[in-house]
């Protein structure tokens, strides 16, 4: 299967609370929409712990377009 992954012009970012400049950044749609399949096992469990601790470690996430 074709992913759209490496053509992705979006990513979902969780920007650290306690750390400026770090977090966690996911491919996702223009809607913030993740396609869980299509990533790595690891991209998928920092994806699942950074939805887990926002407001606690990380802050909403956002989507910032990709240049």
């Amino acid at each position: 299967m074709m992913t759209q992954l490496n053509t992705q012009a979006h990513q979902l970012r969780f920007a650290s609370l306690f750390d400026p400049g770090r977090g966690i950044t996911i491919p996702c749609d223009a809607s913030g929409e993740v396609q869980m399949d299509d990533l790595s096992d690891r991209m998928r469990n920092a994806y699942l712990g950074a939805r887990a601790l926002v407001g606690r470690e990380y802050a909403y996430p956002v989507v910032e377009t990709l240049h």
